[in-house]
């Protein structure tokens, strides 16, 4: 067999750094690693860094177009960046929410419409899009984020259906919390967004609940999520969706067989918000 090409994105860091790890050291894989910044990326043994800013539009087809010059099309895609908006619906600006939306949909959206044509050709490829149990359902103050994962798993399975035909098989990988700095980046732009006036009690609370150790017992580790990512990529016959953390399951099916309302109590008792008027 010849060595299959492999394009992970956010692989500077976190999941998508491990993943490229894990895949290269296989030994009988192409692995290219796309980030804006690509210092870190470059000293992933086996790992080609590739340029990649999802906010320039022209930046999905130009590191498609690296990779294909490089080594040929694109056999496995993994869309691993990611950014998370946080914040009530109410304070957060549109032009913030346009950016979450960019990076985690749109953007995946351009990379695997710039695969597509080398897969479709070969009859014969895996996407890997990198969701979140927060594409399951969702919580106060992440509204966007929530958003960006619902639209993505919604995306992935219209585009399931569709490229089959072809050979081509898409798979989510969903992780509950898991132990990266992502969640410090989430607090922070919650408390810039939401810490001062009428959602400030409801900020702190989920920040408490982040920083103050209770969400440690519900994380997973980057290895574990890495792990099982590295299985959707290259499983003979992939599962639709991959759950990752403790717990995930559960979490799932209480959101959707219990009543709305209730989910929405065990919800504000997780994270201590303030109770209903």
């Amino acid at each position: 067999m010849t060595s299959r090409t492999v394009l992970i994105t956010g692989a500077s860091s976190g999941i998508g750094a491990r993943t490229a790890e894990l895949l290269a050291a296989r030994g009988d894989l192409r692995v290219f690693g796309a980030a804006r910044r690509t210092t870190a990326i470059e000293a992933i043994s086996g790992v080609t860094a590739v340029a990649l800013d999802l906010n320039d539009k022209a930046g999905p087809a130009a590191a498609v177009r690296a990779v294909a010059e490089a080594a040929g099309p694109v056999d496995i895609l993994i869309n691993c960046a990611g950014y998370g908006e946080f914040g009530s619906v109410e304070e957060t600006s549109v032009e913030d929410a346009r950016t979450e939306m960019e990076i985690n949909v749109f953007g995946a959206v351009q990379l695997i419409q710039a695969v597509l044509p080398g897969m479709r050709e070969q009859r014969a490829g895996r996407i890997v899009n990198m969701s979140s149990l927060a594409g399951e359902f969702a919580a106060p103050l992440g509204g966007w984020y929530h958003a960006s994962k619902f639209a993505l798993e919604a995306l992935s399975d219209a585009l399931r259906g569709e490229v089959a035909q072809f050979g081509i098989d898409v798979a989510l990988v969903q992780p509950s919390y898991v132990a990266t700095d992502w969640h410090e980046t989430a607090m922070t732009r919650l408390i810039e967004t939401s810490g001062q006036g009428p959602y400030a009690k409801m900020a702190e609370a989920m920040r408490a609940f982040f920083t103050g150790g209770k969400a440690a017992k519900q994380m997973c580790t980057v290895d574990e999520v890495a792990k099982v990512t590295v299985k959707a990529a290259l499983d003979a016959k992939p599962k639709t969706r991959y759950r990752v953390g403790k717990g995930a399951n559960v979490a799932v099916a209480m959101a959707t067989m219990l009543p709305d309302r209730t989910f929405d109590n065990l919800t504000r008792l997780q994270f201590g918000y303030p109770k209903s008027a």
